[in-house]
């Protein structure tokens, strides 16, 4: 037998069972998660076999083409692939990356300097907060507001200036306004077009301002391009690189997992103005080791020869886009078409608008339904009073979901007859 008194071992065990953790500022400044409501009773509900079509998170359930597995197969199989990686990317990745921002939009990169791969869009923005921001610093991002575009910006212990970006003439007016009645000005501004959950659009000549303030008042630019690859009815979301000045005062995030449905092979990448990108390199070499190569390899296949792919798959979204908005005009529920992205931004209807809050509808919706989505004060309060509606389901299920609803709703139409 051991005895407890003479195993120094048992009794740091047995101290450090009683040590009470105290995490930092920045993770204690977090808000509660608002849909964390909703997922526990969508989990319980298909725990119970309930079949709950989900248009809550914005999970594309589309897989990549065959053909984008096998070379990731392929890839997979060559011992060399199973090694640390490059954390910016390997170099024919990035210079891939390159091609497509000349062959889309016009855009000239040194895939060397102007182009760093990142773990999905998500990763890249996180680590340039990071990289980009501290104490004391501002940066000025979209609301309604996608949660990481301000919890990055937290996370980098800086502060966060929300601004209505539903309106693109009084956005312009509000960064001016700020900039000026501030002191320090803000360090950077984030931008999201399509916007993430409005599905917001701009044209070029909105970025063509942008870039005017940004170097009147001396901030940086961070423009999510996530949903870049989705433009609607002829309409196609421009690069802010595009526009004339841009990568002198900004970068772009864009991904792989919307347009090309490799949301989980978590690819994506940062590209632009070249000291912010090394500002990036510099924290991702001490945080990250890249992404799996076999996995690179498979994406450099998919960029190379998937445009006719992407483009079908944005053909599906539209479809499916119509399909949700004619059962919600039947329903007596119109909502405005976005002409990109994939999300319905749909005010939550009369009476339940005037009687209960967004959240409060989506557990309706729910609990009577079996259809989950987004409430729009999860988004912070400017989205309060609208929904987010994800077309990832076929059209199919979507009109599925439509009859589902208006079952739960029937007791109170929303139009008489």
């Amino acid at each position: 037998m051991i005895d407890a008194s003479t195993n120094p071992g048992h009794e740091e065990h047995e101290s450090i069972e009683h040590y009470d953790l105290e995490v930092a500022p920045r993770v204690r400044g977090l808000p509660p998660y608002l849909f964390g409501r909703l997922n526990e009773l969508k989990y319980r509900k298909r725990r119970e076999g309930v079949d709950v079509i989900d248009l809550g998170m914005g999970n594309p359930t589309d897989p990549p083409s065959d053909w984008v597995i096998d070379k990731l197969c392929e890839a997979a199989r060559d011992h060399r692939n199973h090694r640390y990686s490059a954390a910016t990317g390997i170099p024919n990745l990035r210079k891939e990356a390159a091609k497509r921002y000349a062959d889309r939009f016009g855009v000239e990169l040194d895939p060397d300097h102007e182009v760093v791969a990142t773990i999905g869009s998500k990763e890249g923005f996180s680590h340039m907060c990071l990289a980009l921001l501290g104490a004391g610093d501002t940066a000025m991002v979209p609301a309604p507001s996608f949660p990481i575009h301000v919890h990055a910006v937290a996370l980098a212990s800086a502060n966060v200036i929300a601004l209505d970006v539903r309106d693109s003439e009084v956005f312009l007016k509000n960064i001016a306004l700020i900039c000026e009645s501030l002191f320090p000005r803000p360090k950077i501004l984030v931008l999201n077009y399509p916007h993430n959950p409005t599905a917001t659009v701009v044209e070029p000549a909105f970025f063509e301002e942008i870039v005017a303030l940004a170097k009147k008042y001396r901030f940086f630019v961070i423009h999510d391009f996530a949903y870049g690859d989705i433009g609607f009815d002829g309409y196609e979301p421009p690069s802010f690189l595009s526009v004339k000045g841009a990568k002198s005062v900004g970068c772009e995030f864009t991904t792989m997992s919307k347009g090309y449905n490799m949301a989980g092979w978590r690819v994506g990448f940062a590209a632009g103005n070249r000291d912010m990108l090394s500002a990036l390199k510099a924290i991702k070499g001490y945080y990250d080791y890249g992404i799996f190569q076999a996995v690179q390899v498979a994406t450099i296949v998919a960029l190379r020869h998937g445009e006719g792919d992407r483009k079908s798959q944005v053909a599906e979204y539209q479809a499916r886009r119509d399909a949700l908005l004619r059962g919600l005009e039947r329903l007596g529920w119109p909502a405005q078409p976005p002409r990109a992205g994939m999300f319905v931004w749909a005010q939550v209807p009369e009476p339940w608008r005037s009687n209960m809050g967004s959240i409060d509808f989506a557990m309706k919706l729910l609990e009577e339904a079996n259809v989950t989505v987004s409430p729009g004060r999860g988004f912070g309060e400017t989205g309060e009073g609208c929904l987010r509606l994800a077309l990832v389901e076929n059209a199919q299920r979507l009109r599925q979901a439509v009859r589902q609803i208006a079952r739960a709703l029937k007791d109170n139409p929303l139009r008489s007859g």
